[in-house]
């Protein structure tokens, strides 16, 4: 069974009720302790007091007692020699009953005894009891009453933010949870639901630019397979014709295949489904088989691959992975810079001490605004260009990637019809 309410606000009221009940509780049980050990005190001082002066008198002038008694008033007191009673008070003995204080002093000679009305101290306890009675209920009510309203007042910022983020859909990721106090734990909460909104803000442009973006790249060999297969079918063709026909459509389906499995490896990548295997790999190694592989390519455009390569400079990473960036970079610089042109591959060690490998190009080169979006999918700095050249724009954001799942970092340096210098940082180890 449910004991505590669903709501907040009203819990919060329930617990601040209950612990100020305790906190009046126990301050009145002690107040009252404390009142009642007091007036106890001051009674037995009274006594006391009642005693000294009662046994000066006897002792001075045995005759000053019924005068004494009349002074006292309600106090009750007996004096006895012995067996033989000097002086009493007229209703001594008190009852059994009655609410009075005893107090004694005796010596061989004499014997005095005394006792005091209890009664006006149980009155004024009774009355303390009364009032810190009545007043634990009342209090407590308030409490109740200003509970509530204070927990409502601070839980506002959280009902304004619910109400806020009822409405986000994905459509208005860019609203954000109103913050009234940054430096409270409110204010807080809602900072960190406006960062995990903005990250999502940010995964759902992403997702919706890369659907269009793969979408359009989709298209294009899509449309030309159709269009060469629409064209065949219209016209009758020699044999020349239709292996013409073959061949450019099967030029689209590689075009086809490349961007999958490009889409494939970056999925997989970004899902941490590509194991690393790393090991001590020479760089220049690596380097002149990469060049090798592609150097049919640099010499069908007529230009100078070169490779340098000052020492033996190693580094622990996965050679298959690193590979496939440095391949991505070198076929990039190929396929930009003209005929004729040089493209360079380097490997060196830096001042800092680690291992570089710079692909430098003499191409028409970079704008530095360009210099991030670069390494984004499908990213082109001139779409005409690239389609020409048959690029799909994710060579880059694989080489990164490949890069930094390494432990590395990849920069690069260009300027509009200066070329450009690709840089993979790698953090050097020496190779075996």
């Amino acid at each position: 069974m449910r004991v505590l309410p669903r709501s907040v606000r009203a819990r919060l009221t329930l617990w601040h009720a209950a612990v100020l009940a305790v906190v009046i509780c126990s301050f009145s049980a002690g107040v009252f302790l404390f009142v009642r050990a007091q007036l106890s005190r001051a009674l037995d001082r009274q006594v006391a007091d009642d005693l000294a002066t009662i046994e000066k008198v006897y002792q001075d002038e045995k005759g000053d007692l019924g005068e004494l008694a009349h002074r006292m008033g309600l106090t009750l007191f007996e004096v006895a020699e012995g067996e033989t009673v000097v002086y009493r008070t007229r209703g001594w003995p008190p009852p059994a009953t009655a609410p009075v204080r005893i107090g004694r002093r005796a010596d061989p000679s004499h014997r005095i005894t005394v006792a005091r009305d209890e009664t006006p101290l149980r009155q004024t306890l009774a009355t303390l009891a009364a009032i810190l009675m009545i007043g634990l209920p009342s209090a407590t009510a308030l409490a109740v009453v200003g509970g509530y309203v204070l927990a409502g007042r601070v839980l506002a910022p959280v009902g304004a933010m619910a109400d806020t983020a009822r409405k986000i859909t994905a459509e208005s990721l860019a609203a954000r949870l109103p913050v009234e106090n940054p430096d409270d734990e409110f204010g807080r909460l809602a900072r960190v639901f406006n960062d995990t909104l903005s990250r999502l803000h940010q995964a759902f442009e992403q997702l919706r630019r890369f659907t269009a973006d793969a979408s359009h790249e989709l298209r294009t060999p899509l449309t030309a397979l159709r269009s060469v297969g629409e064209v065949a079918l219209q016209r009758r063709l020699s044999d020349e014709g239709y292996r013409e026909v073959v061949a450019s459509m099967l030029e689209e389906v590689d075009r086809l295949t490349r961007l999958v499995e490009n889409l494939l490896t970056l999925t997989r990548a970004e899902g941490g489904r590509i194991p690393l295997t790393p090991s001590v790999v020479n760089l220049g190694e690596l380097a002149v088989g990469v060049s090798e592989s592609l150097r049919v390519l640099s010499e069908e455009r007529e230009q100078v691959l070169k490779v340098e390569i000052c020492a033996d400079v190693g580094a622990r990473c996965d050679p298959d992975i690193l590979r496939q960036a440095l391949i991505n970079l070198l076929h990039n610089a190929i396929k930009y810079t003209p005929r004729a042109g040089t493209v360079l591959i380097a490997v060196n060690v830096t001042a800092a001490g680690d291992a570089v490998i710079e692909v430098k190009d003499t191409g028409p080169g970079i704008a530095p605004r360009y210099h991030e979006r670069i390494f984004e999918r499908f990213a082109r700095v001139d779409a005409a260009r690239s389609t020409e050249q048959g690029g799909i724009g994710l060579g880059l954001a694989i080489a990164r990637w490949a890069v930094e799942a390494n432990g590395g970092r990849i920069e690069v340096e260009s300027a509009e019809g200066a070329g450009s210098v690709f840089r993979i940082v790698l953090p050097h180890a020496s190779p075996r």
